[in-house]
């Protein structure tokens, strides 16, 4: 042992009497701070909606928690198919985030993404949006147990923002495992669905909590059931399709991911920072008050494995569908 280290000390004498850095032996990533630079969140959706609101809500103190600037690449288009292309060509150093939701997994699942679910890794989960299955206060409907009932004999008028998006697979999932049968009755966005929900002109529809919250608080729209494991904080008496014996959960779901390869301890630093960000104040409030689950918040190996299994049970439920081919 002492040969060894009067060898050592020898060659570090000669690389010092060189004017050579000891450090330089050291790979330059393992030198560098991280972060070193601002980093940018990719999202796919437009200013003012809920992912865009999701990232900034989340942004100013993780910024204080990372040590550094952050900033919003916003790339719409083709179902989140534009921001993961851009996503992917900004390489694997760590300072790009990118914000997903179930419609980058559906595009994926559909074969329409330039990435696929190996290629990205799950770093932490911001909000956490559970299905309700709604109906008008004028319906037939009472409970969850007579919208089953009746789907039995005739399929029951379903309505979806559009075809193999999660709403809609959501109420296929719900009718193949209750049994049932429904007939999905696309429209243009929330609000037409509401309308004709509203009308009549279709009978169910599944919302997420914070679409429909204040309209079932204000006894514009029965709430049925809720997708989900367990029951939500804002609706507590609300049954959750588990209690009915029908296993489905769906949520519309954000959370930050990077591409795999980013070097392990810059995830690790990631998802501390993005952690201790959205566990204050400013985060939580908003949480609160959009009606999520004050739990939406969660680490890396909670989103990744979620993540998957939302990967998972879309292909299944859309290849069933005849929309992907298997």
């Amino acid at each position: 042992m002492s040969n060894y280290r009067t060898h050592n000390s020898r060659i570090l004498a000669c690389m010092a009497a060189a004017g050579l850095s000891v450090l330089a032996s050291v790979p330059a990533a393992a030198q560098e701070r991280f972060p070193s630079k601002p980093i940018q969140v990719v999202t796919h959706a437009s200013a003012g909606g809920g992912t865009d609101t999701t990232v900034r809500m989340a942004i100013p103190d993780a910024q204080a928690a990372l040590g550094t600037d952050m900033f919003v690449a916003t790339m719409k288009g083709g179902g989140g198919r534009v921001a993961m292309n851009f996503a992917k060509l900004q390489g694997t150093d760590g300072h790009t985030l990118m914000l997903i939701t179930p419609t980058h997994l559906f595009t994926m699942a559909q074969g329409n993404s330039p990435l696929s679910i190996d290629d990205i890794v799950g770093v932490a989960r911001a909000t956490d949006d559970p299905m309700l299955i709604v109906t008008s206060p004028k319906s037939r409907f009472k409970s969850i147990d007579d919208l089953i009932g009746a789907g039995k004999d005739k399929p029951v008028k379903w309505g979806t923002t559009h075809i193999g998006g999660v709403d809609h697979v959501a109420a296929e999932s719900f009718a193949q495992k209750a049994g049932t049968k429904i007939r999905a009755v696309p429209f243009e966005g929330g609000g037409e669905l509401v309308t004709n929900l509203m009308g009549g002109n279709v009978e169910v529809a599944s919302l997420n909590v914070t679409e429909a919250l204040e309209q079932v608080r204000h006894g514009d729209l029965v709430a049925l059931a809720v997708m989900s494991d367990e029951r939500i904080d804002v609706l507590p008496d609300l049954p959750t399709t588990q209690e009915k014996g029908v296993d489905v959960a769906f949520s519309t779901v954000r959370g930050f991911v990077v591409l795999k390869g980013v070097p392990e301890e810059r995830v690790a630093i990631l998802e501390k920072g993005l952690l201790d960000a959205m566990k204050q104040d400013r985060f939580q409030a908003y949480l609160e008050n959009g009606g999520m689950p004050k739990k939406s918040v969660a680490g890396r190996a909670a989103w990744d494995a979620q993540i998957r299994r939302m990967y998972a049970d879309a292909s299944v439920m859309l290849q069933s569908l005849g929309l992907v081919k298997k």
